[in-house]
């Protein structure tokens, strides 16, 4: 791509923004990380530190107050503060990229982007999980016809995390938007719509499993879509035995992968993407999902299914595509608003012991 890099405003420098959005920004030609937002010191430190040319904002008013001087804002801050952040951009002429949950409702996602519509502004959703290696070998699966008709697609995103670790994700105040449903869920229920389209019915069991926790951390949604295919999605941060990623069954075979993509780890562990001549994304052979029928994977049962890297900076490259006209949103608010009926509809058949009819 060439021409003058946009230049990105990024609103939060804790996990989301100094570990994914930071590196993945940093490394997106056509993309210039010009402004981070962070009111503590340690962070701004590390911000420095970390990309050397980058300006330090204590608030993101001082963002809107030079509009003219940025091209896309990236809100990264916590959960409570996506819509706010989101909607102030947007009314400064700001195109926006929002972490997941982008808001605490449906009716709030929709909303922004009809606030972006109105105002012919990007407003794109980070659902990087889209880009695992998993889940792009998985839907290249599904596309080839290697399973035939899917019938159950079973989806784990699982943790052992007995202790707290304190903070809002854990916070028991409804207006904090934590909790494992919106946490991790946003990832599995996203995953499920993009395979397998929209959702007839949920039912949803929700648990506070760990002493002094305020919010769910062992949360199990099974989800009936349109084309019959059912879904069956786990996150739990007390999973003490951890179940494979995936285990997709269909007419003709049954794909079984265990493991996490490797993208987050590298990230944290300071890797980034172009910056060695090893592959990003890539997994080692032993990691391999399997594929087959009638066989058990964990005795070497099926065929081993090469697991395509995954491309986490995938994502960025197509905002900067479409900021340029040059390519669609990646990810649409009112995708993520169709995600958020599925998360609501989760959270009150839990509550209320029901299934709930979309």
């Amino acid at each position: 791509m060439t021409g003058t890099p946009l230049r990105v405003g990024l609103v939060g420098y804790g996990l989301a923004g100094s570990v994914f959005h930071a590196p993945l920004i940093a490394a997106t030609q056509g993309l210039t990380l010009d402004t981070v937002v962070t009111s503590n010191p340690e962070r701004q430190a590390q911000a420095r530190a970390e990309h050397p040319d980058v300006r330090v904002a204590a608030s993101a008013d001082e963002l809107w107050a030079r509009a003219d001087e940025l091209d896309l804002i990236v809100v990264a801050s916590p959960n409570k503060t996506h819509v706010p952040l989101a909607t102030a951009a947007l009314e400064a002429g700001l195109p926006v990229v929002v972490d997941k949950p982008v808001a605490g409702t449906a009716a709030q996602a929709r909303a922004l982007a009809e606030l972006a519509e109105e105002r012919g502004l990007l407003l794109s959703v980070f659902q990087n999980r889209r880009w695992d290696n998993d889940f792009l070998t998985l839907r290249r699966l599904i596309a080839d016809g290697e399973l035939g008709e899917v019938y159950r697609f079973e989806s784990r995103f699982e943790r052992w995390r007995p202790q707290l670790k304190g903070g809002w994700r854990e916070s028991g105040d409804p207006a904090e938007i934590g909790g494992l449903l919106y946490d991790l869920g946003s990832h599995v229920v996203d995953q499920a719509l993009v395979l397998f389209g929209p959702v007839t019915s949920v039912y949803a069991e929700a648990d506070v499993r760990r002493e002094g926790a305020l919010t769910d951390d062992d949360t199990f949604i099974a989800l009936t879509h349109e084309s019959g295919v059912r879904s069956h999605l786990y996150v739990s941060a007390t999973t003490a035995q951890l179940g494979p990623r995936f285990r997709v069954l269909g007419s003709k075979a049954g794909y079984v992968k265990h493991g996490l993509d490797p993208q987050e780890a590298a990230l944290r562990d300071g890797s980034r993407p172009g910056a060695s001549g090893a592959e990003w994304g890539a997994e080692p052979e032993e990691l391999w999902g399997r594929l087959g029928a009638g066989e058990s994977p964990v005795t070497g049962g099926g065929s081993p299914v090469p697991t395509l890297p995954g491309d986490y900076p995938a994502y960025y490259a197509a905002v900067a595509r479409a900021l340029h006209a040059h390519g669609p949103n990646p990810v649409t608010a009112q995708e993520a608003a169709a995600a958020l009926d599925v998360l609501e509809a989760a959270r009150r058949s839990a509550a209320e012991k029901v299934t709930v009819t979309l």
